[in-house]
């Protein structure tokens, strides 16, 4: 970091984190993010500002003779990262089983450190932080969506009389690929049916997101008159 920066060197520190700020920017915008162009970009000049500033004030820092005081100028960069984290925090929402917002949070995390890097004067440090950032968002998203992944979801089935047993169910289950994790039953004499709750997990490809196909010869069978499936989702 230099000690006395130059205004043509402070120009090429802005303008490095205008572009980091737009790149990554773009990408949360044309997925529909909260946290939008708009929002990375201020961040990310927010923080370079912030180390800027921090560059400007060395030759300040330590304790004059004549103050108590010690001016620790590096508490600047060092509350910017602490007060990103409501900003990510206020990103993040859960709706029901769906939780979103995480990779838009760790994406304002890191666009302030990147302007941390350009605004403190390490212009390579901060161009190799911002490509490695960029291929993870654009490229690694290709891949994460061709990776199978683990999928829960919960079963719950109303027998009656005359229709398939709680055995009968399960074994419609493991013959379907998918594992019960942990199931419970409640009997109802009044209505003399038994309702079956069963915690489900398989592993299928992204793309694999239809219900089983078991579900739809459940509903057909006589003697099941009600029948819930809700899968357990995550989105970044």
């Amino acid at each position: 970091m230099q000690v006395n920066p130059e205004w043509h060197d402070i120009a090429l520190r802005l303008l490095l984190t205008i572009l980091a700020g737009t790149l990554v920017g773009i990408n949360r915008s044309e997925h529909g993010r909260p946290a939008g162009l708009r929002t990375t970009l201020l961040v990310c000049l927010a923080a370079s500002i912030a180390m800027i500033q921090t560059n400007l004030l060395l030759n300040t820092m330590g304790k004059p003779p004549s103050s108590f005081v010690t001016l620790d100028l590096m508490r600047l960069p060092l509350g910017i990262l602490s007060g990103m984290g409501f900003i990510g925090a206020g990103t993040i929402l859960r709706r029901d089983n769906l939780v979103l917002g995480i990779t838009t949070a760790a994406t304002l995390w890191f666009v302030t450190v990147v302007g941390l890097c350009f605004g403190g004067g390490q212009l390579v440090l901060g161009s190799v932080a911002l490509a490695i950032g960029l291929i993870v968002l654009w490229s690694l998203q290709w891949v994460e969506r061709r990776l199978p992944r683990d999928r829960y979801a919960t079963l719950v089935a109303t027998l009656g009389s005359g229709g398939p047993t709680e055995e009968d169910v399960r074994k419609k289950i493991m013959v379907a690929g998918l594992q019960i994790m942990a199931s419970g039953m409640t009997y109802d004499a009044s209505r003399q049916c038994v309702e079956l709750r069963c915690e489900l997990h398989w592993r299928a490809g992204p793309t694999e997101g239809q219900p089983p196909a078991f579900l739809k010869e459940l509903t057909q069978c006589q003697g099941v008159s009600k029948l819930s499936w809700t899968p357990q989702g995550l989105a970044t």
